[in-house]
């Protein structure tokens, strides 16, 4: 029997997380994760793999409200576009026809000058929108609706790092309190009161892994990749965390007990 250690949400994908007590856990994805994407002007998402300064601007929700902070203390405050806003047609990987409705000029001018590129930032109304996956349904998130990481994982993986990484570095939603490093490569089926995952496939990790999330910097070139490509590369890439499925819904909490069903 484990616990939740922490939990999380990314309301725009590769911008800063929130910590959160709780999650309300939906088909495809937890509430508030991941609906709000920046894209390029084709419409292309962007992420913090070729504009690590992306992980330095703040989120917060207030509701449904997504209020975005830069260096500077300027503050941007957007509701959801509603139906009557612009239809985008945008990508993430090879979805290339994704439905999103465009958050308006101000918005784009206040993301672009934080990047110092031109950009415009996109709503998914899901799950409306939600894109059709390789296992269901999920919102802006690279493949699937959940990231699961293990406590004693990263430590294992920080005895062996000359500079330890934070859990931040792999961006996931649930964190479980375990014993044992590297138990979540046999989960299959955790229970958490009502709730249901289903662990299907390991996360392969990317150079997103290597950014400080808090300054956008990247500290140790290559780390801490090199280090679990020694030990944790498997076909497909270096695999921290596993990718989850949630086939019950509800609410989960920050301390809640979890059973390994399978």
């Amino acid at each position: 029997m484990t616990r939740i250690a922490a939990l999380y949400i990314h309301p725009v994908k590769s911008l800063h997380r929130i910590e959160v007590p709780g999650l309300d856990l939906e088909p495809w994805g937890p509430k508030g994760d991941r609906r709000w994407l920046v894209v390029d002007p084709e419409g292309k998402f962007m992420t913090q793999r070729q504009h690590p300064a992306m992980a330095r601007i703040l989120t917060a929700l207030e509701g449904d409200t997504l209020h975005l902070a830069g260096d500077s203390g300027a503050v941007l405050i957007l509701a959801p576009p509603g139906p009557d806003a612009p239809l985008a047609r945008v990508s993430v990987w090879k979805d290339r026809d994704i439905e999103a409705r465009d958050a308006g000029d101000q918005a784009a001018d206040w993301v672009s000058a934080f990047l110092e590129t031109p950009c415009r930032l996109v709503y998914m109304a899901a799950p409306e929108s939600a894109r059709p996956a390789e296992f269901g349904s999920v919102s802006f998130a690279d493949g699937f609706p959940l990231l699961v990481t293990n406590t004693a994982s990263l430590t294992d993986l920080n005895d062996r790092l000359d500079q330890p990484v934070p859990m931040e570095r792999f961006r996931p939603n649930i964190v479980v309190d375990s014993d044992t490093p590297w138990a979540e490569d046999g989960w299959r089926i955790l229970k958490i009161g009502s709730v249901e995952l289903e662990l299907v496939k390991p996360c392969s990790r990317c150079i997103v892994t290597t950014i400080d999330q808090e300054t956008g910097a990247i500290p140790v070139p290559r780390e801490p990749l090199r280090t679990m490509t020694r030990f944790r590369h498997q076909p497909g890439g270096v695999m921290f965390g596993q990718n989850a499925l949630i086939r019950r819904g509800g609410a989960i909490r920050l301390g809640d007990r979890i059973e390994c069903l399978a």
